[in-house]
């Protein structure tokens, strides 16, 4: 069973979500405050029966800042459910949720109550005139198929009410960012471990040599004379101070001899090649993270195994949080391969490069009190063929542009490297603190990445920066290959409201020398190790003040074609590198790139 289609209207940040949800693991995926968190809160006040009620009665904050309700009107957030059919346990649990075969549906709804919404009906209260104490939650499951969750109106009754008890057999289990994982792992209430050991349905039998042990040892411990010296002087004490009517023996042990003491102190003891036995507590905080999951995924495996289950989903905020790159790649891939399905909130360029295009709900702060929200695999119009590009090429790098606010597309690492620092030193911009991310394709294939892009996917600008020629920069047409190199794509096809090509006349190298960045190169080939380079840049910089129009081109064709042809010989990237330390020296940037900022800034 799964939660495949979530709908939130007015709750928090979301006017309106409406998406769909893959099998397996999601990953909810935004800058700060575009309402990942929210997202989670959601999907718990509909079918967390954890979370406490007073939680579902909303406060003024979690209702949408669009939203007032002196006008009756509603937050509603509905989730339908599948792939239930022929597994007892979750077709008895949601059952009666059905609105088609196949089909469950849970709506909570915060609305006016039901005697307000008859004297409304009646106009004993006027639209208008309605306060916080005039509405109330509920939660019913079912209604009709033909009514869509996302048009609803606050005055619709849909589907019968759901008793808060029946959510009790479907666990939810949510882990928020910031916890203390090793006070969680201490306590017996509420413990993975504790659920776990109440899984394993451990028999009578063994149960009884457990305790008999824990007689033994305690037994043996209060039999050691200075255990038993400070028992006696405890008695003695208590009974002295109690009198004969209230006194009782004392003793000392373990603890007491019942299974369930047993079960409250086991501890957890971990061991490595520098230590063995110690408590979780010496770890750090990211590996009992890992410690405190794979304990909660054994509990849910046994419950499936023991066909103790009636459905379950982990709900887990930013599970990268205190682990370096390798284990949050490792702890994403455990949790995708569960039969169960899991929702994640990240930040991590990690998780999103190892998660699936499909796997992924992007929020997108717009600037207004309203969140967009997107599954970019449905909603971007892209085929199987580029989806598998995306995938291949949203490593840990370029799926930043899933993060970020805005986004600059360049061809390769020369623009990554040198652009951002241009642009601070020239236009006196800096590019991340505007929330603009300069990522480069390694390529000319633009076109995949341009249709993410636009009112119905990631409605975010993207300036695609590229060359003229729209030729890979590391191409060489002289090598002789079956094929001719295939004609460029034409880039102006993708431009939307979102989507705007800047593209020079030549290549990036050329493009950017100009008579404000020469001192930047010839500084660059001194480092690099091209003395004669630099001392020809520096030549033609003072030689252009003496050379009327024709000859300042043909001179800046033979100084940009030095650039050009030095970046090629060193490395580009290389070459672009050394030169972004030495953008001190300039103080020009081409027309292009200034505009492609230009454009970026605007709201």
């Amino acid at each position: 069973m799964r939660i495949s289609r979530v709908v939130i209207r007015n709750f928090r940040s979301f006017e309106l979500l409406d998406v769909d949800l893959p099998e397996g693991t999601t990953c909810v995926i935004g800058e700060n405050n575009t309402g990942k968190s929210n997202f989670l809160q959601a999907i718990r006040l509909c079918i967390d029966a954890n979370l406490s009620s007073t939680y579902r009665a909303l406060l003024p904050n979690d209702i949408h800042s669009a939203v007032d309700i002196s006008h009756p009107t509603q937050v509603l957030i509905g989730l339908e459910i599948v792939d239930f059919a022929g597994k007892n346990n979750e077709l008895a649990l949601v059952g009666a949720w059905q609105s088609k075969p196949g089909l469950a549906r849970l709506i909570y709804r915060y609305r006016p109550k039901l005697s307000v919404r008859e004297d409304l009906a009646t106009e004993e209260i006027q639209s208008g005139d309605l306060k916080r104490e005039d509405y109330h939650w509920e939660i019913t499951g079912g209604g009709d198929p033909g009514r869509d969750l996302a048009e609803i109106e606050w005055d619709e009754d849909v589907g019968s009410s759901i008793r808060f008890a029946d959510l009790q057999s479907f666990q939810v289990f949510f882990l928020p960012a910031l916890r203390d994982v090793e006070s969680d792992l201490r306590q017996y209430r509420g413990s993975p471990l504790a659920r776990l050991i109440d899984a394993m349905d451990i028999d009578d039998s063994e149960q009884t040599k457990l305790v008999d042990a824990l007689r033994t040892a305690n037994s043996t411990i209060a039999a050691a004379p200075s255990v038993h010296a400070i028992a006696n002087a405890i008695d003695a004490s208590f009974k002295k101070v109690t009198g004969p009517a209230f006194s009782m023996d004392v003793g000392l042990g373990l603890a007491e001899p019942s299974f369930q003491a047993i079960v409250r102190a086991l501890r957890i003891l971990l061991s490595n090649s520098a230590m063995a036995n110690f408590d979780p507590g010496s770890n750090g905080l990211g590996l009992n993270n890992v410690l405190y999951v794979s304990i909660l995924i054994e509990y849910f495996l046994k419950r499936i195994e023991k066909k103790k289950s009636a459905g379950q989903i982990i709900l887990f905020e930013e599970p990268e949080a205190h682990l370096h790159p390798q284990l949050q790649i490792t702890l994403f891939k455990a949790l995708s391969a569960l039969p169960f399905q899991s929702i994640l909130t990240t930040h991590s360029t990690h998780v999103t490069a190892n998660a699936s295009l499909e796997s992924y709900v992007v929020l997108t702060q717009r600037g207004t009190p309203a969140t967009a929200s997107s599954v970019p695999a449905t909603d971007a119009s892209i085929d199987e063929s580029e989806i598998s590009d995306l995938e291949r090429y949203l490593d840990a790098t370029k799926s930043n542009l899933l993060f970020a606010r805005r986004v600059m597309l360049v061809e390769g690492p020369a623009e990554l490297f040198l652009i951002p620092a241009l642009v601070k030193q020239v236009m006196n911009i800096d590019l991340d603190r505007e929330g603009i991310s300069v990522i480069p394709i390694y390529g000319v294939h633009f076109g995949v990445y341009a249709k993410l892009f636009s009112e119905n996917s990631l409605p975010k600008k993207c300036a695609i920066v590229t060359d003229g020629d729209l030729k890979p920069g590391d191409a060489d047409p002289s090598i002789e290959g079956e094929d001719d190199l295939p004609a460029p794509p034409d880039l102006r096809e993708f431009e939307n409201d979102y989507v705007k090509v800047f593209a020079c006349t030549t290549t990036f190298e050329r493009a950017v020398t100009l008579e404000g960045t020469l001192e930047m190169f010839a500084r660059t080939a001194d480092d690099i190790g091209a003395p004669t380079i630099a001392k020809k840049l520096r030549k033609g910089l003072k030689d252009l003040e003496k050379l009327n129009a024709a000859q300042r081109t043909a001179t800046f064709a033979l100084l940009r074609n030095s650039v050009l042809n030095t970046a090629k010989r060193f490395g580009k990237a290389r070459f672009a590198q050394l030169a972004a330390r030495h953008t001190d020296q300039a103080v020009q940037i081409p027309k292009y790139l200034s505009d492609a900022v230009d454009w970026l800034l605007k709201p």
